[in-house]
């Protein structure tokens, strides 16, 4: 399938951008970035994700105290966090592996279907082959195993070794770790599924906000009935 040019000029800035972010959060956490700009860096998603769940809200006087909430606590610990640069990105790297192995590994328990699984079935209006649910399931726990080693292997660099080479795995090699996880789980893809059981990745971000669009109210079925005529 060929690009047009503004997809490509889209996926290239998003490359530049993951590459800059990787460099500066690895020049912060070693000691060596402006410590303002580190901590920005570093509190981003955190704030990006309040600020979500703050979007979502219908109440106006919950969101503005959200806001000054925020950005009080922003204003208290800022200068705990411009000492404490290094951890604040391990932090950020740990949470983040963390909540995603659980979103992926607790649809895996109980009789419930697997997070993969349930994005192929928005995909495919409800229509899986047997194999495509074992192999959706596989991939499933292969994210969930992929982002809680990446937990693991985080902690221990950070415990036993210097913080300059826990950013190398963290902030320089994570999203080649990322990109490497996708092509591997792309060729299994290839090899175990038929072509026409191959979502493409528009297909795949489309079923992902399908499933986390807030559903409608149902109608009111009740119709309400003219008053009577007294005449």
């Amino acid at each position: 399938m060929s690009l047009s040019p503004g997809q490509l000029l889209r996926g290239l800035a998003v490359v530049v951008f993951l590459v800059v972010w990787a460099l500066l959060a690895h020049n912060g956490s070693a000691g060596e970035g402006t410590a303002d700009l580190s901590v920005l860096l570093g509190i981003a998603p955190a704030v990006v994700a309040l600020g979500l769940l703050l979007w979502r809200s219908s109440h106006p006087l919950l969101i503005g105290t959200g806001i000054l909430a925020i950005l009080g606590g922003l204003a208290w610990i800022w200068p705990i966090l411009r000492e404490n640069i290094a951890l604040l990105f391990f932090i950020q790297h740990l949470g983040t592996n963390l909540a995603l192995g659980t979103l992926f590994g607790r649809s895996l328990l109980g009789g419930g279907e697997a997070l993969i699984t349930q994005l192929a079935r928005t995909v495919h209006h409800s229509e899986l082959s047997e194999r495509k649910r074992r192999y959706t399931r596989q991939a499933t726990l292969a994210w969930t195993l992929f982002f809680l080693g990446n937990a693991v292997i985080s902690a221990i660099l950070w415990l036993l070794a210097p913080h300059t080479v826990w950013s190398v795995f963290a902030n320089l090699l994570s999203t080649p770790l990322l990109a490497a996880m996708f092509i591997g789980e792309h060729i299994w893809r290839v090899k175990v599924l038929p072509p026409e059981e191959r979502p493409s990745i528009a297909q795949v971000v489309r079923a992902y906000r399908m499933r986390n669009q807030p559903k409608a109210p149902a109608p009111d079925l009740e119709t309400p009935q003219p008053p009577a005529n007294p005449s």
